[in-house]
């Protein structure tokens, strides 16, 4: 720091002209405390790796890594292209863009009651449950625990019977079977598996090569692990038990991304729905997704999958705007992106203590604090030489 500070005092004292170098320095400095933030997560032991990419619409502008894959001294170090279970950025990623691509070609409306595309679920209580509901986790439905041998057709039914006494639209609820019935909506009006109608109409238009649910080692990927409920290591195959009984392909969990990836899909969303030159949803779908449709006294508002703010949104920071947007998943992945400052942080983590939800939450608020202040902000030197 004494460094930076002499470096800037010498340019400002000596020579203007010098300010790209010291803004060069200053840019670095700051950066160094994302390392320092991440190894320090690394040497408490809340992670065993992780990666922090960060962006804006024309690409990547900062990106590391630190720790390995594995928990063996020998293994692989982590790398902007391992893969990760990103947990419920399937939400983000996948099921929800993939609704709203349904909207943007006309096949459904967001106001759908659910019985229409559910006919099971006529008579149940239910005939008031729309698509918004299900996209905003205000449909009223509870979380369900599935059994080895459960499908699809299982959570139909138990969400048939539920008696939560909730009317939708009136509460948020953060539930995983809201985005089990969408992914399996997906399946019922495009006639396509959700794994096979987001890999040609999102991941490979995109050209997010390693991006998909059951990932398998042939090409050589290197999977980041997840631990599941007895601590045993899980590589290649989903953490999330739901997703594992519903065969890995769900639309609440089993999505397998890299950071790499991910940063093409938040240049699309930054660059309202295309990417260079190929165009993924139209302008006003993209406004549809993002936008704020649920409030709750100020305490919750949420888009069409996509936090906003709420108990869930410590990666947003305290340097994001109000309209910024993103998804944490519970095995140690966040995006957020922020069209207003052009900008968005990733972070993937090999995560370890899945108890400090605290120190966990302040690692993702930490890392986007300093990057916004860093990549988003003007440099308060150039307004001191301009004054």
């Amino acid at each position: 720091m004494r460094l930076i500070r002499t470096v800037l005092i010498f340019c400002i004292v000596f020579d203007v002209s010098l300010l790209s170098a010291a803004d060069d320095l200053l840019d670095a400095g700051r950066a160094a405390s994302i390392d320092y933030i991440l190894q320090s997560a690394v040497s408490r032991q809340l992670i065993n790796g992780g990666t922090v990419l960060v962006g804006n619409r024309n690409g990547v502008v900062y990106a590391s890594s630190h720790g390995r894959v594995g928990l063996a001294q020998d293994a692989q170090e982590l790398n902007g292209r391992t893969l990760f279970d990103v947990a419920s950025l399937t939400k983000v990623i996948a099921t929800a863009p993939a609704v709203m691509k349904l909207l943007d070609d006309g096949l459904i409306n967001l106001m759908d009651p659910l019985t229409r595309w559910f006919p099971e679920l006529e008579g149940t209580g239910r005939e008031d449950v729309t698509i918004l509901n299900l996209l905003t986790h205000t449909s009223g439905l509870n979380d369900i625990e599935l059994l080895d041998g459960d499908t699809i057709e299982t959570v139909i039914r138990k969400a048939a019977v539920q008696k939560s006494g909730r009317l939708p639209g009136g509460r948020f609820l953060y539930a995983d079977i809201n985005f089990i019935l969408l992914g399996d909506l997906v399946r019922r009006v495009s006639g396509k598996s959700l794994d096979q109608y987001c890999r040609e109409h999102l991941f490979e238009p995109l050209r997010m090569g390693n991006t998909t649910f059951l990932p398998s080692r042939e090409r050589g990927v290197i999977i980041a692990p997840t631990f599941g409920a007895h601590s045993e290591v899980l590589t290649g195959l989903v953490q999330d038990g739901n997703a594992q009984r519903l065969g890995g392909v769900a639309g609440h969990a089993g999505l397998f991304s890299s950071a790499a990836d991910l940063s093409r899909f938040a240049a699309m969303i930054l660059n309202n729905g295309s990417l260079h030159g190929t165009r993924i949803f139209s302008e006003k779908a993209l406004a549809q997704m993002t936008a704020p449709y649920f409030y709750s006294k100020g305490s919750v508002v949420r888009g069409l999958g996509w936090d906003i703010y709420s108990p869930y949104s410590s990666p947003r920071g305290s340097s994001f705007s109000a309209m910024s947007f993103g998804h944490t998943g519970y095995s140690g992945s966040s995006l957020w992106i922020d069209p207003e400052r052009d900008l968005f942080v990733i972070l993937l983590t090999v995560r370890l203590d899945y108890r400090d939800i605290r120190h966990f939450n302040r690692l993702r608020s930490d890392i986007s604090s300093v990057a916004a202040s860093i990549f988003s902000e003007p440099r308060e030197i150039a307004n001191l030489l301009e004054n």
